[in-house]
């Protein structure tokens, strides 16, 4: 294969990373896209199809325009009184929604709930299923478990979803994956889906490697998707093979770095567990700038500044001072303009 073909190849990286970074690219063109707030703190996104369904709540949700940014928002009823009353409010109208059928989304219910949260304080909590029509930005934890094969060189572990999985029924995923729910650490997380999804046990689970995170924002027919995915990668023993304890998994497959890159482009392949595997492969040398024409613009797709994009309360500060500057300074200027009309009154009583 000459090197052409390789970039040829290796550009539609590229691509995928459009692809799961489709909302980041083109998402807030296409409309009304409202910041949802709690507390004043901004903590998700809400498209006009759901903005459409929580105006039917005026009692639970204040939709209106900001007086001072002049961007429409969502705001969470500023009187509910604590993290129960805001998680009680949200979960009535989020069970009649479901019942109603309206979102898709809704249909994965599974009553595990993630922690809604601004600047590190927890402000409610919300089922997992909801979090995409508000949204919501999401965290996850994800093991990259692979061998050192004396034939076949760097292998990888991936597994195949449970064809019964609310999401991505069949897919081919990350050996290791899961949400962080309310209640569960970063590590603690890591460390139950390892034994609950591949059967890892203990000795090995403890040789886990921190690998940082990647984050990208998604959209699909579900909603928003402004995920970050906390990164571990664990080398396996070459006689280990994982098996499932939870249900949710219905095969494993080991594959060669090289193989696993073509895995991941097909449809097979769940769109949002591609930038785990991608980060793997960049940092264990197997995509570089030497074979990847876009490197650079493939690694800044894989850590989106999602924080950038919820900065509501920083914006909202700063129009309030420009408009307490805009009225400074035409206090002045009216001060200025009687002071001058007055030394012109005087100079006139002089004159007379």
């Amino acid at each position: 294969m000459s090197s052409s073909d390789v970039n040829v190849k290796l550009s539609r990286l590229l691509l995928l990373a459009h692809k799961f970074n489709n909302f980041y690219l083109n998402g807030f063109q296409k409309g009304d896209i409202r910041p949802f707030l709690v507390e004043g703190q901004q903590v998700g996104l809400i498209k006009p199809d759901v903005i459409k369904q929580l105006n039917k709540y005026p009692e639970v949700f204040c939709i209106r325009d900001c007086e001072y940014t002049k961007q429409g928002i969502v705001e969470l009823n500023p009187a509910f009184r604590d993290y129960s009353e805001r998680t009680e409010k949200l979960d009535k109208v989020l069970r009649e929604l479901r019942s109603k059928g309206l979102f898709s989304a809704l249909q994965g219910w599974r009553e595990e709930y993630y922690e809604v949260k601004a600047e590190h304080k927890s402000l409610l909590k919300m089922d997992r299923s909801a979090t995409p029509l508000f949204g919501v930005r999401k965290y996850g934890v994800d093991i990259n478990g692979y061998v050192r094969h004396p034939t076949h060189g760097l292998c990888i572990w991936l597994q195949q979803r449970s064809n019964t999985k609310e999401t991505w029924p069949g897919k081919w995923d990350n050996m290791v994956g899961g949400g962080l729910s309310v209640g569960y650490g970063i590590k603690e997380t890591a460390e139950k889906e390892a034994a609950e999804e591949a059967s890892i046990p203990g000795d090995l689970v403890k040789n886990l490697v921190s690998a940082g995170c990647v984050s990208f924002f998604f959209e699909s027919e579900q909603g928003l998707f402004p995920n970050t995915e906390y990164v571990f990668d664990l080398e396996l023993p070459l006689d280990f093979v994982p098996h499932n304890a939870d249900g949710e998994v219905q095969a494993f497959e080991l594959l060669p770095a090289n193989e696993c890159i073509e895995r991941v482009f097909t449809a097979d392949f769940k769109t949002t567990s591609c930038p785990v595997v991608i980060d793997f492969l960049i940092r264990h040398g197997f995509i570089t700038p030497e074979n990847e024409f876009w490197f650079t613009q493939l690694v800044e797709l894989l850590h989106v500044p999602l924080q950038s994009l919820y900065t509501y309360k920083q914006r909202l500060e700063e129009s309030r001072k420009h408009h307490q500057q805009q009225q400074q300074t035409e206090l002045i200027l009216i001060n200025k303009s009687l002071e001058n009309g007055h030394a012109i009154n005087k100079t006139i009583t002089k004159t007379n």
